[in-house]
């Protein structure tokens, strides 16, 4: 029998001594980029965290079980957690994104890694698995990962999930967005409807055009799924690497 099947129980993921959870949100309180959080499905967070095998001292683990996601820059990125259903944004869950079987399946993992966040132009952030290598990821086990579209590869980000929270709510992403974004971003993406929508950039970030004039680009509301399956093809055909799974963007049917 393998250790997969030793699986912790709810009483010892949560009864943990120093809980991360009032560590986050007095980050989250004190964060200098503007956020709004995303209410929480209290069930969904403790199966989540079933499911993960994670502690609520980790900050993945209090993030999953006590907060249903972040938008953060207006909804530039958003941080996946345990959103209720019908949250007024349409964020999805964690356990949505990375396509979390429906009852517990002791020693399931999301198989290339755990996608995070995705941000409105089609990026996506993952926490890698323990094998980063064997999926054709960068970086080393448990660090986060970006996928650019500017690039339409992965970069190894070379810090652990807390250190990469910790970063973005102290307004770290301003300059790792410096290059993709125009100058009426803010805007635009304010103006989507849904969480569930990206922006299609024409020519897109990585053709020379965009980067040359970024502000002469053309700019449409489409929705994720269509967004990050294109940045896949472009990916397979321009740098001969297929980027892996993106994150599961289709609403609930």
């Amino acid at each position: 029998m393998g250790h997969n099947m030793n699986m912790r129980g709810l009483e010892e993921l949560t009864g943990v001594p120093e809980p991360a959870w009032p560590r986050l949100v007095s980050r989250v309180s004190s964060a200098t980029v503007p956020l709004e959080i995303v209410p929480v499905d209290a069930a969904l967070g403790r199966a989540t965290l079933l499911q993960l095998q994670v502690t609520a001292r980790s900050y993945l683990g209090a993030f999953a079980l006590h907060c249903g996601g972040l938008l953060l820059d207006d909804g530039w990125l958003r941080v996946f957690g345990s959103a209720t259903p019908r949250n007024p944004h349409g964020l999805p869950s964690l356990a949505r994104v990375n396509a979390f079987p429906d009852d517990l399946v002791p020693g399931w993992r999301p198989g290339s890694g755990l996608v995070l966040a995705q941000d409105v132009v089609g990026g996506v952030f993952a926490l890698n698995g323990p094998e980063p290598e064997a999926v054709g990821r960068p970086g080393l086990p448990g660090e986060v990962i970006y996928f650019a579209p500017d690039t339409l590869g992965w970069t190894a980000l070379d810090v652990a999930h807390q250190e990469w929270f910790d970063w973005l709510l102290t307004g770290g992403s301003a300059a790792f967005y410096r290059d993709v974004r125009w100058p009426d971003w803010r805007a635009e993406t304010k103006a989507l409807a849904t969480a569930g929508e990206g922006l299609s950039v024409v020519p897109p970030l990585w053709s020379r055009e965009a980067r040359a004039d970024l502000s002469g680009t053309s700019r449409r509301p489409v929705p994720m799924g269509e967004l990050l399956g294109v940045h896949q093809e472009y990916a397979r055909q321009l740098t001969g690497a297929d980027p892996g799974f993106l994150g599961e963007t289709d609403a609930p049917g």
